[in-house]
């Protein structure tokens, strides 16, 4: 098994889908969950502003005059069938999936060994990010309702597609701004190459995640474990 040893590490930013947890819990689970719900929920509270804000941004994002036209709905589920990562979809299913979690419909997977390394490098005294497409809020309730428990409260800062794209180096360097390190002291992990590249192209260190059946790429871009009992940080 390879193994990963960094040093220079003030910093670990994560994450989530394929990397701390399986993404078929994303896929077959939250995506259907929410997209079954997301009409009756945008009926039930198209008053509440927080809800009118993100209809409205959707309709600009789509070009839609009207943002309490159906077609606003019909842009959402075919977002939701496209994975696409825009703000406005991931904003309202957090909102979604928070019903979801706290009527225990659902926990959120985890890895098994991730845990237990979090609080490690906790102990050591690393503050933890986590950077996903996922909206600040969604994250935020995965990790608190965790089949491991509350997670959440060990990570010190949460970042998403508000920052810029995952896949843009300008992400990073804000990341880095914003929690005051050098981009250096940071080790961004991610089963996803281009994001990798990116956050290294920022200066940042970088780890690949290849989840069993997957391997590591032979030769591969980014150091590259299994797991994340395979990583030292120092």
């Amino acid at each position: 098994m390879n193994r990963v040893h960094l040093s220079g590490v003030r910093a670990v930013l994560t994450d989530i889908e394929g990397t701390t947890s399986s993404i078929a819990f994303v896929h077959d689970v939250l995506f259907p969950y929410a997209r079954e719900r997301l009409p009756g929920f945008v009926e039930k509270r198209r008053n509440d502003p927080d809800v009118v804000y993100w209809l409205d941004a959707t309709a600009r994002e789509a070009g839609i005059d009207d943002p309490r036209s159906h077609r606003v709905i019909d842009v959402l589920l075919r977002w939701i069938d496209e994975d696409r990562k825009a703000t406005p979809l991931k904003a309202l299913q957090g909102m979604i999936w928070q019903t979801g979690y706290e009527s225990g419909d659902y926990r959120a997977h985890v890895y098994p060994e991730v845990p237990a390394k979090l609080r490690e490098w906790k102990a050591q005294g690393l503050k933890l990010y986590v950077y996903s497409s996922g909206s600040v809020q969604a994250q935020k309730l995965f990790f608190a309702h965790s089949e491991a428990g509350d997670l959440a409260q060990m990570f010190d800062g949460w970042f998403d597609t508000g920052v810029g794209g995952k896949r843009e180096r300008g992400s990073y360097l804000r990341i880095a701004e914003t929690v005051e390190l050098q981009p250096p002291e940071i080790v961004f992990l991610s089963d996803v190459t281009q994001e990798l590249d990116a956050a290294h192209g920022a200066g940042m260190q970088t780890i690949e995640l290849r989840r069993p059946p997957e391997t590591c790429p032979d030769p591969g871009s980014h150091p590259c474990v299994a797991g994340f009992d395979a990583i030292t940080l120092a």
